[in-house]
């Protein structure tokens, strides 16, 4: 699934890129904001909860003149917090928090919606593309508990563009690979999680 992710994203900006003009605008940008993640787990025995997180970076944009259609790509320091409920071999449970930080790669086909009169003021938008996430905090949560270096998911996002400077967005991605399996002696139980989590985030066109 992994190398199927790299290999179909990277066959997606290399169609992208060849189909935009010579005349595609090109505009650099910093952003911040903050996520809300949880843990998807492949069993109904543990249970996670919503917690807050943070993200800033730079990104790059490019679209085509008139037609609003482009891509945009991030490089993104991200906090993700997780909180779950785990039940073990031995019977015995208990609450585990997992602060993991990531450099995260988000890549984004972009359509930049064009409404008459207004566009120079607000101009809406809509995102879809993957994300690649390298772990740079800690593996190991516990002796039960080891974080994956690296991760992919898909994003879903829609956003706004303010006087053509500030762009607001907000986005779901769903993760693609697990995030976090159990080891040792919990391992046969195969017991995994995967990223699912909110971002919203505003950042500065020069």
């Amino acid at each position: 699934m992994k190398k199927f992710s790299i290999v179909a994203s990277l066959a997606a900006i290399m169609i992208i890129c060849t189909a935009l003009p010579a005349a595609a605008q090109f505009r650099f940008g910093l952003r911040v904001g903050t996520n809300v993640s949880e843990l998807h787990f492949n069993s109904k025995t543990f249970d996670s909860s919503n917690r807050m997180g943070f993200n800033a970076g730079a990104m790059v944009e490019f679209s085509a003149p008139m037609t609003g259609i482009g891509f945009d790509a991030s490089v993104m320091y991200v906090r993700r917090n997780s909180r779950w409920a785990a039940k073990y071999d031995d019977g015995t449970t208990g609450n585990i928090s997992d602060n993991r930080d990531y450099i995260d790669i988000p890549l984004n086909l972009k359509w930049r919606m064009s409404i008459p009169l207004i566009n120079k003021i607000v101009r809406p938008f809509l995102t879809t593309g993957p994300s690649f996430s390298f772990l740079t905090s800690r593996k190991s949560v516990s002796e039960a508990w080891n974080n994956r270096k690296f991760d992919t998911a898909w994003n879903f996002g829609f956003g706004l563009e303010l006087l053509q400077k500030v762009q607001v967005s907000a986005s779901y991605g769903l993760g693609l690979t697990k995030a976090l399996k159990t080891v040792g002696a919990t391992s046969t139980a195969n017991i995994e999680g995967k990223n699912r989590y909110w971002t919203v985030t505003a950042a500065y066109m020069f």
